[in-house]
């Protein structure tokens, strides 16, 4: 007798572990995490979720949090719901994204995945003037420019610089740069202790130069961030300016009230 070989499903994408903090809404860092999962996933990963069950014993929560953690997402865009057929990752995200501001460091890697990512350039350089209150100890810094651009259609959407410390320069791998956000590849691929991340956000006129990597008329709007990074010994490890186009993000900031 022929023996039939039923055809088994593609396994499912598999996410990030996540450390969950007790302060913070539990389904917001499940999203988060589960957003930079999704936008920093191998081309070749399976574009269907789990189940709810197994999302939330994944990430430790019930499924309640789960459900409301996956409607965020749906949200956004970045995934789709079919009912008995499963929940499937997007190919496409929605071209406008947040900027949003929450203490989580889960947060803060999910807000800078998920585009093409081209190191422009990085090397030793002095400490920059506006930045020697971070490095009060340090005469020099490594700096890394990147240019991120949106998958789907190349356009350029922000840039970045980061100042890193030279000893914890000294071990990045300039090519995960291409792949991570600083934040993880420091956390991640280096394994710095990150302690807290002190964010600004501002609005600000377009310079020359963010003019013409962003491709946007000199002088016009974006949303500037800097974010520090500080270890477990309350030093400043890294400094990143992000520049925006400001048609292509908002400003968001959750406050808890618990």
């Amino acid at each position: 007798m022929d023996q039939v070989n039923e055809a088994r499903p593609a396994p499912a994408f598999a996410p990030d572990s996540l450390v969950l903090n007790r302060k913070l809404p539990l389904w917001y860092q499940v999203s988060q995490s589960l957003r930079a999962s999704i936008l920093g996933r191998p081309q070749d990963a399976s574009s269907r979720l789990p189940t709810e069950e197994q999302l939330a014993a994944h990430y430790g929560v019930s499924v309640l949090t789960m459900r409301q953690a996956l409607k965020e997402l749906e949200s956004e865009g970045l995934i789709s719901r079919h009912r008995r057929r499963g929940t499937f990752i997007e190919p496409r995200a929605r071209r406008v994204s947040p900027v949003r501001l929450l203490g989580s460091i889960d947060a803060i890697v999910a807000q800078q995945s998920g585009e093409r990512t081209t190191v422009l350039g990085h090397g030793p350089s002095p400490v920059p003037g506006d930045l020697a209150e971070f490095f009060p100890d340090c005469s020099e810094v490594v700096r890394y420019r990147r240019l991120r651009c949106d998958e789907a259609t190349g356009e350029p959407t922000n840039w970045a610089e980061n100042a890193v410390v030279r000893d914890v320069a000294d071990r990045i791998d300039v090519a995960d740069l291409e792949r991570w956000p600083m934040t993880k590849v420091l956390r991640d691929g280096v394994g710095v202790r990150i302690a807290r991340i002190t964010d600004t956000v501002e609005a600000r006129l377009a310079d020359p130069a963010t003019a013409e990597l962003l491709q946007v008329p000199l002088l016009s709007p974006i949303l500037h961030y800097t974010g520090v990074s500080y270890d477990e010994d309350g030093r400043v490890v890294d400094v990143a300016c992000i520049r925006y186009r400001g048609d292509r993000f908002s400003f968001s900031v959750t406050v808890d009230a618990h």
